[in-house]
């Protein structure tokens, strides 16, 4: 291969590659999913998904501390487990959006 056809090729490889970048950011702008209160929205779903969960371990644990005394604090055993348990399902959530997001942009990483 001389030299010439080998810059042709790197000069078309090089054109697809910003065609597909320019493509991308026309598909990301024409996106109106994607504003500021989709952001906040979101950050509201991630809080309440954590926040829940922790408030009704809470909640069942002060009962149960009420009803059944006992060496240990149900409030804060089941406060924990709620902690837990909606930190997970925001991290399952995140996860699931950010691979669905990777999805869309064609990363070869996801």
């Amino acid at each position: 291969m001389d030299l010439h056809e080998r810059l042709k090729k790197s000069r078309t490889a090089f054109s697809e590659g910003i065609g597909a970048r320019a493509a991308r950011k026309l598909k990301a702008r024409s996106s109106t999913s994607h504003t500021l209160w989709y952001g906040l929205g979101m950050m509201g779903l991630i809080g309440w998904s954590v926040v829940l969960p922790t408030l009704l371990g809470a909640a069942l644990g002060i009962w149960l501390d009420r009803h059944h005394r006992g060496s240990i604090s149900w409030t804060l055993t089941l406060m924990l487990m709620g902690l837990l348990l909606g930190c997970l399902n925001a991290w399952h959530w995140v996860d699931k959006e950010d691979r669905k997001m990777r999805e869309e942009r064609g990363d070869k990483d996801a």
